[in-house]
């Protein structure tokens, strides 16, 4: 499956969640609410999972720029992660 984004588009931003291919861990991936316009900042949390795949603790966050984040995205659905649905927060 081709992800749906246009990487390094500066228009668009990664938003969502991944999961790793073993169901282990989850990062969100959300943008900074007060980060200018034209130099988007995007957070990415990381999560453990519990047994069902959902959020159980948490291991890191942090503030890239728009495109490191498109960057790890990327790398992150290259390696086999996938897009689930989860509202972070």
């Amino acid at each position: 499956m081709e992800p749906k984004y246009l990487f390094g588009c500066s228009t668009s931003k990664p938003s969502g969640c991944l999961l790793n291919p073993e169901g282990s861990r989850i990062i969100f991936f959300e943008e900074c609410k007060n980060s200018p316009k034209p130099n988007f900042k995007i957070y990415t949390h990381l999560f453990y999972t519990n047994h069902l795949g959902e959020p159980g603790g948490y291991k890191s966050s942090e503030k890239l720029n728009i495109d490191s984040a498109w960057e790890k995205w990327h790398e992150l659905h290259q390696k086999g992660w996938t897009e689930v649905s989860h509202n972070y927060g």
